[in-house]
């Protein structure tokens, strides 16, 4: 039986026939873009069913997603907000992604730059009277090599010893969280809750909030600098990947490892460098959360954000440009969820947009063609 006969439709009584065959030479650019926003609408139409056979209104619930998240102005600084960590974590799948490393341990990597940044001013590394602008720059460093450390373990063990990484970096998610609770419960606990103490003024990012005195209009926006930390890095990680000799060598790696072998480009080591970008950057977010918007180092600063960042990386095809406005929409499901009863919607709109985009790689590989029975 050869493999055209597999893939042929088996429902006889159709006038025609549907049949699956591998693509012979790649699809052109703006496929892969039309396929993945259908993909998102499909998914949007799966869940809307869920709701409706839920008993809910899905077209109410859609609209109050959308009202919640978008609303106002107010809203809109609220949903960046969650945007923002979103945007860097997606950033740092991205690279890492791009040389076809598979870094699920963004996750670990945010709570180690948030501890990183936290003991800055816990420990305290810095006295708590020194200047903002000292503070925040000192926190990013903190906060940034604790994200690389922890990307470099698994970077290295895949260089070195072949181990993978997804196994790795998903179990030092776990740890991770492991280390920052001993401290939050053990060595920083405020009166034995599961928090530090407050972060003096100083140590927090700017928000627009801050400048209403001078700006009125910029009263009750939570909005902070993390903001422009996400842009610049997007800028960064885009330079990186395609107008630098570094950015050439991970894209040739992630495309096609044996070339890239034959060429000389040093594998195993940018193997632990892009580990390590990655982990930066992770880090930066979790510093970024803390310093504008948590304000203290507790247990929970993230809703899954290392998770969804991955989901935020794939459907942003890997563009570093194209996160940003994917993680604003992630961040408006996020903040959706306070509002949404059951609040486990906007998870599994979540869920079920990844399993979409998953399942669509299948349709970059293969096309679908209709035939009228009787034709060759």
């Amino acid at each position: 039986m050869n493999k055209s006969a597999l893939t042929r439709s088996k429902a006889n009584w159709l006038p025609f026939t549907v049949e699956l065959e591998p693509r012979l030479t790649p699809p052109p650019g703006w496929f892969s873009w039309v396929l993945t926003i259908g993909m998102v609408i499909f998914a949007l139409l799966i869940g809307a069913l869920v709701i409706a056979f839920a008993g809910g209104n899905p077209w109410a619930a859609y609209s109050h997603i959308a009202r919640s998240s978008f609303g106002s102005i107010g809203v809109l600084s609220d949903t960046l907000v969650k945007a923002i960590p979103l945007m860097i974590v997606g950033l740092a799948c991205t690279i890492a992604f791009r040389m076809r490393i598979w870094n699920i341990g963004a996750e670990g990597q945010f709570f180690l730059g948030a501890f990183g940044a936290s003991a800055v001013v816990l420990t305290p590394i810095l006295p708590a009277d020194s200047p903002q602008w000292l503070f925040i720059l000192t926190m990013l460093i903190f906060g940034m090599a604790a994200g690389a450390i922890w990307g470099f373990i698994p970077g290295y063990l895949k260089a070195k010893f072949k181990v993978n990484e997804v196994i790795s970096t998903l179990m030092l998610n776990y740890i991770a969280v492991s280390w920052n609770n001993y401290w939050i419960y053990a060595v920083w606990t405020e009166g034995g809750f599961q928090m530090s103490k407050m972060f003096p003024r100083n140590a927090w990012l700017p928000r627009l909030t801050d400048f209403a005195d001078r700006v009125p209009a910029f009263g009750g926006l939570t909005v902070h600098f993390g903001l422009i930390l996400a842009l610049i890095a997007a800028v960064v990680v885009w330079l990186i990947l395609y107008r630098s000799q570094w950015g050439y060598e991970i894209r040739v790696v992630g495309d096609n490892p044996p070339t890239a072998n034959y060429a000389g480009i040093p594998i195993a080591r940018n193997t632990v460098l892009v580990m390590m970008l990655s982990g930066a950057l992770a880090g930066l977010a979790g510093m970024s959360e803390i310093s504008g918007v948590v304000h203290r180092l507790q247990g929970a600063i993230s809703p899954g954000y290392g998770y969804t960042g991955i989901i935020v990386a794939w459907l942003a095809k890997l563009n570093p440009f194209a996160v940003i406005p994917v993680a604003i929409f992630f961040g408006a499901l996020i903040l959706a969820g306070r509002e949404i009863q059951p609040s486990g919607i906007p998870k599994m709109i979540q869920g079920i947009i990844l399993v979409c985009l998953i399942a669509s790689d299948f349709l970059m590989r293969y096309e679908i063609r209709i035939r009228r029975k009787g034709e060759a």
